[in-house]
């Protein structure tokens, strides 16, 4: 299932990151483990927020694939979520 990732790293915890060099290297594993379709970073609520959309075929992939994030303080939210096509079948498949 597509799934949209929303993370918004503690402040603290990711200045310290970014100034022991450590947070290139969270931002990879994240990366690798999700195999995002789509990321984006930004500021959210002034937090440093990173966005990615991404295929989850079970939930029990939620504890493995979250934990580098839990480790910088992050608040994490996961939403399903569908592009242009998704949306098409699923409208198809309305019955009226």
């Amino acid at each position: 299932m597509r799934m949209l990732l929303t993370a918004q790293m503690d402040t603290e915890t990711s200045n310290r990151a970014v100034s022991d060099g450590t947070m290139p290297k969270i931002v990879q594993e994240v990366v690798e483990q999700l195999k995002p379709e789509a990321a984006y970073f930004t500021v959210q609520n002034g937090q440093r927020t990173c966005l990615m959309v991404f295929d989850m075929q079970d939930s029990a992939q939620m504890p493995p694939l979250m934990e580098p994030l839990f480790h910088t303080g992050s608040k994490i939210a996961l939403q399903p979520v569908m592009n242009l096509d998704d949306l098409r079948a699923g409208l198809g498949e309305i019955k009226r």
